[in-house]
């Protein structure tokens, strides 16, 4: 597990100081899941593996100066760019493990996670910790400003069936995890996955 981790920050480490400039065009694609996350003013919320934070803004504008907004990511490297591109002006950023948030149970209205779980050693445990720090009826976005088709064909390769992310894969996993999907979207120019929190505790 911890040789999992290593090997997550270390790859997002080398990346860190470039990785805005590798994406410019994202921010409307950042934007636009946020919107549709249906944050309201005063909503407290998580970005579960935030990187460089470019959530962050979209984040508190949707929320408010009432609101709170955490930012947690494995990789120091990436809040240090977060923090100079000014983000930290926009949540609170803290070096965490996913699977391990230091945060009470049912504190948080909803999680937004960008790109997150293709890199959990463990995607089912991660989602039951995020469902941990959510309350009932909160919500989860599982967001890629690319399509899984399209995210294969950059690295060259294809989607498989056992592809965590395929809505047949995904559906149960959330399910188990103790939340029920509610939307799916995988088109080239985003993925999209929106969730809600069930009531009680149904993780394995």
């Amino acid at each position: 597990m911890n040789h999992d981790h290593d090997e997550v920050r270390a790859f997002f480490a080398a990346r860190a100081a470039d990785w805005d400039a590798r994406f410019p065009d994202d921010g409307p694609a950042y934007a636009a899941a946020v919107a549709d996350l249906g944050l309201r003013p005063g909503d407290a919320v998580l970005d579960a593996g935030c990187g460089t934070g470019r959530a962050l803004p979209e984040l508190r504008a949707a929320v408010g100066e009432a609101g709170a907004v955490i930012g947690v990511d494995l990789t120091p490297a990436m809040l240090e760019a977060a923090v100079r591109a000014g983000r930290q002006e926009d949540g609170l950023l803290t070096v965490a493990d996913v699977s391990r948030l230091p945060l009470r149970d049912g504190v948080l209205d909803a999680v937004f996670a960008a790109g997150l779980i293709s890199h959990l050693p463990d995607p089912a445990a991660g989602l039951s910790e995020l469902a941990r720090v959510v309350r009932p009826g909160g919500l989860l976005a599982l967001f890629h400003p690319v399509g899984r088709a399209a995210l294969a064909a950059r690295k060259g390769r294809q989607i498989t069936p056992g592809d965590l992310r395929a809505e047949p894969n995904l559906r149960p996993l959330l399910a188990r995890a103790g939340w029920e999907m509610t939307s799916y979207t995988d088109v080239d120019t985003r993925f999209l996955a929106l969730a809600v929190r069930t009531p009680g505790d149904r993780r394995s």
